[in-house]
């Protein structure tokens, strides 16, 4: 399910993050493709365009730089990217379980129909199916709630958990599996650089297919 997007104010987001206006509703500045420097041009003068060490080892620079601030309760579901990830935490704290590529094996994945949020007359939000579109493959499982009767094989996963802190960066390589969640009010930027479809891509494409079978 996409998440409901609306524009609004900066400063009525921020009231409602410091509670100073109360909302039933999750709010997260969270849209990517470098929208930190699309639409936050004020913030741009007070981060690095790149990570000059990361761009250096890559021989290119960030596909896109993200702004990122919002509520505790926003939780992203476990998934992965195909992009090297540099997160780096200005204010709060970011909660991070992680699983490497070759955890794939014990990660369970299902057809879902894909599906909008859509707000009702009175405020509150229905799903609605696109009905027209092919279902997607999504992680179904809650890692730090998991089902072992209905996926018993991810009991032999090994997750990794690590705390990222306000001046603290991780570097998340591509293809991990991430599941993230934060303090209240948190604010990061993290810089994507576009993965390279190498061998190490091929590996886990032939992990990937083995497990399928």
């Amino acid at each position: 399910v996409m998440p409901e997007e609306r524009q609004m104010p900066f400063m009525d987001f921020l009231d409602i993050v410091e509670k100073k206006v109360t909302s039933p509703n999750v709010f997260y500045v969270q849209k990517q493709c470098s929208n930190l420097t699309e639409e936050f041009p004020e913030l741009v003068c007070d981060v690095q365009p790149d990570i000059p060490w990361m761009s250096e080892a890559l021989g290119k620079k960030p596909d896109a730089v993200n702004f990122w601030l919002g509520e505790s309760a926003a939780v992203t579901s476990l998934h992965k990217d195909h992009y090297e990830n540099l997160y780096c935490v200005v204010s709060g704290e970011k909660y991070f379980l992680l699983h490497p590529p070759s955890d794939r094996p014990f990660i369970p994945y299902e057809l879902y129909q894909p599906a909008t949020y859509q707000v009702s007359e009175d405020g509150s939000f229905e799903i609605v199916d696109e009905k027209t579109a092919e279902k997607v493959p999504w992680i179904p499982l809650d890692p730090l709630n998991p089902n072992l009767e209905l996926y018993p094989e991810y009991a032999q996963a090994k997750p990794l958990q690590c705390t990222v802190k306000a001046g603290e960066m991780l570097y998340l390589p591509s293809l991990w599996f991430h599941h993230v969640q934060q303090s209240h009010g948190c604010i990061a930027v993290n810089y994507w650089y576009d993965m390279e479809y190498d061998i190490k891509y091929s590996y886990y494409q032939l992990l990937d297919c083995l497990t399928k079978t």
